[in-house]
């Protein structure tokens, strides 16, 4: 075996790695490599050994502030060999002087909790399908590209940084955004998308629970008698009784976690979250 190097992935690389997601359960979207590439193109790295991938991080800087680590596999050819680490290191290294952010499944949050990352909120997975033919609020409307830097400046309300590059990519299709408006203002948006198993719909962005609720109902209907998953902050509770009442079950739960100075932002908001992969 030669010696194990770290490099940049490239975007083929990345659609290797989350072909790996898929066979970790993890349920990506089919179209998510092109908007994370987008997000930050030197944000992904991968440990390689004689020319094959071994093990892989996504760290993504947003801003100047903020990074977030996800897509951490190593393959399981090569587990236990201590590549898996080698990544992590390189991609904390490269998000150096951020605060970082990172969706923890429970088993390693208390590996996590020793190398610096506590715990500000816990998520839950919720599944199940979305059969009915509701009146979809007036309020709903398609999220029109013009009206594009509207839907930067509320993403950024609930999320720790600015990320145009990824958003534009998020909300353009094959993915289907729609947004809710209020008093003549956006109050809300939301994005769904095809993944390998059903769809999964975040973000769900809302400034109140009805209108979280209009977003939803309007984003399932895209996807009649589908799977439908969405990753709902445990403190959003009304939200959680409203999905429980649809006959949506709950799976697994991740926590998010910060390492560094906590963000600042209106978490309230957040009814979805985008991904647990990029935050």
């Amino acid at each position: 075996m030669s010696e194990p190097h770290i490099r940049n992935l490239n975007l083929s690389d990345l659609h290797t790695l989350l072909d790996w997601a898929k066979a970790e359960g993890w349920n990506p979207g089919l179209d998510d490599a092109e908007p994370f590439f987008a997000a930050d193109p030197n944000g992904f790295f991968g440990c390689f050994v004689d020319g094959k991938l071994a093990s892989a991080i996504s760290a993504v800087r947003y801003g100047e502030t903020f990074g977030f680590i996800g897509l951490y596999i190593s393959h399981p050819d090569f587990r236990g060999k201590g590549l898996g680490r080698r990544v992590w290191d390189h991609g904390m290294a490269y998000l150096e002087g951020r605060t970082v952010g990172l969706d923890g499944v429970p088993q390693q949050q208390a590996n996590y909790a020793r190398m610096g990352f506590e715990t500000r909120y816990n998520t839950i997975r919720w599944s199940g399908s979305f059969d009915r033919n509701t009146i979809v609020s007036p309020k709903v409307i398609a999220l029109d590209p013009s009206a594009f830097t509207e839907i930067a400046q509320f993403d950024r309300r609930a999320f720790p940084e600015e990320r145009t590059a990824f958003l534009g990519a998020w909300i353009a299709p094959p993915h289907q955004a729609l947004g809710i408006v209020t008093r003549g203002r956006l109050s809300g948006y939301g994005a769904l998308r095809a993944c390998h198993q059903g769809f999964k719909i975040g973000p769900l962005f809302a400034e109140t629970t009805e209108e979280a609720l209009h977003l939803f109902a309007a984003l399932a209907q895209l996807a009649p008698g589908a799977p439908i998953h969405i990753d709902v902050p445990e403190d959003q509770s009304a939200f959680g009784e409203y999905l429980q009442g649809l006959g949506f079950t709950q799976g697994f739960t991740t926590a998010r976690m910060y390492r560094g100075v906590p963000p600042r932002l209106e978490e309230r908001l957040a009814f979805g979250v985008t991904t647990l992969e990029l935050g």
